[in-house]
């Protein structure tokens, strides 16, 4: 059994940790400045960071999910992933940072348009609506349930971390065996507690930008999204690491192969449930929900869709499907890198064509791209990178003691 300090990522994650964080810096100097130098760009700064706040913690939330997942499953594609997912549940604080420019615009009425119609300058239906929703369509509804999700996930993910370096430092077969299957019996319900609550964060997140629209199958959008996010995640730092100890002992070619296959898995399924979203609502014919197709099946949002449809289903399912490809720790990296762009992209398509404050509030469907959309990502990117990057470094890279550690390995480098 190899010991604890031959598994600990190597010193240079410090040094791109702090470029991270420099990056974020700038980037959100630069994206509030904006706002503030003017305060008609203050809505399109919010909206920047709320796609750039969706897209990084959708990573960590998406973590979590294949971490539950991993734990009911098994497989050595999990335990050689576990380290990178924990250390990604464990940017939940940095994330609750990060939501904190959001919360402070909900309450000064500059990101959604619900936060504006409660002073009830809207005509007299809108206002009918929102009266129907009373409390819960309300700022402080709205950051309390936002903190009710925040402490679910917290202690889910506290546990599974716990138990995670618990088992690190015992000498006990028995009890390296024990903590394994702690993690496994919280597994189990959290994954249900976990897909509940994924939801209720989508739609007030996201879907009450647009607050007459509705969809049933939201969540499962966004669980299918992350879950994507999060492998491609996970794969782009193994494929980085794989050619530096530790790892370049430990991961192999099947390793890939397995993760591979998941991505292709999670790009047929997002697929999905995409479509299905379209059918449903398009085949129910109702006007307040299938407007919100509408404008993103005409102009600039329409070449958005087919980009999406190209680019985010078409070309990886091509290129997953080839098994070599999927070998190749570098290529399936480059692939992974080219998924999380469309990713942003996608987020891009939920969030930019709602409504407006600047634009009357009703307003809805204009294209509009702007260089903030770009800095926003990257801004609440460097943050997050920063955080994540440190956490990587405190705990050896492999569950070494798990039980079922030696056995990982060999599959990785089977033939």
């Amino acid at each position: 059994m190899a010991n604890f300090g031959e598994y600990y990522a190597p010193d240079e994650l410090k040094r791109w940790g702090m470029i991270a964080l420099a990056v974020g810096g700038v980037g959100t100097i630069g994206l509030f400045l904006a706002g503030l130098l003017n305060p008609g760009l203050m809505e399109q700064s919010l909206r920047s960071w709320l796609l750039g706040f969706i897209f990084w913690g959708g990573i960590t939330f998406g973590c979590l999910g294949v971490l539950l997942l991993s734990y009911l499953t098994g497989g050595a594609w999990a335990v050689v992933s576990r380290r990178v997912l924990e250390a990604a549940t464990r940017c939940l604080p940095i994330v609750v940072l990060l939501f904190v420019p959001l919360a402070l615009g909900v309450y000064s009425g500059k990101v959604y348009t619900w936060t504006q119609w409660l002073h009830g300058e809207q005509t007299e239906h809108v206002m009918h609506v929102m009266a129907q929703r009373g409390w819960f369509m309300t700022p402080a509804s709205w950051i309390l349930r936002t903190a009710v999700y925040f402490a679910i996930f917290g202690t889910i993910i506290y546990f599974l971390n716990k138990w995670s370096l618990q088992q690190d430092k015992t000498s006990n077969p028995e009890d390296s065996a024990m903590f394994l299957g702690l993690s496994t019996k919280l597994a189990g319900p959290s994954m249900v507690i976990y897909c509940i609550f994924v939801t209720f964060a989508a739609v007030d997140w996201v879907m009450t930008l647009d607050p007459f629209f509705s969809s049933t199958i939201w969540g499962m959008l966004f669980i299918a999204g992350w879950g994507l996010s999060c492998f491609c995640f996970v794969v782009t730092v193994l494929a980085f690491l794989s050619d530096k100890a530790p790892l370049d002992r430990v991961v192999g070619r099947r390793h890939f192969h397995d993760l591979g296959k998941l991505m292709l898995a999670l790009v047929m399924v997002w697929t999905y449930f995409n479509f299905v979203h379209f059918l449903i609502i398009w085949s129910a014919n109702i006007p307040e929900e299938t407007e919100w197709f509408n404008v993103r099946m005409k102009g600039g949002w329409g070449a958005v869709g087919v980009i999406l449809i190209a680019f985010h289903f078409a070309f990886p399912f091509i290129v997953l499907l080839q098994q070599d490809f999927k070998r190749r720790a570098k290529w399936l990296a480059s692939i992974a890198i080219f998924i999380l762009v469309l990713r942003v992209v996608d987020m891009f398509y939920l969030i930019g064509p709602n409504p407006r404050i600047s634009l009357g509030g009703a307003e809805q469907g204009a294209f509009m791209v702007s260089p903030l959309d770009l800095l926003g990502p990257i801004a609440v990117g460097g943050f997050w990178l920063w955080w994540f990057l440190g956490e990587l470094a405190k705990r050896p890279m492999m569950p070494y003691k798990d039980p079922f550690f030696e056995k990982a390995i060999e599959h990785g480098h089977g033939h």
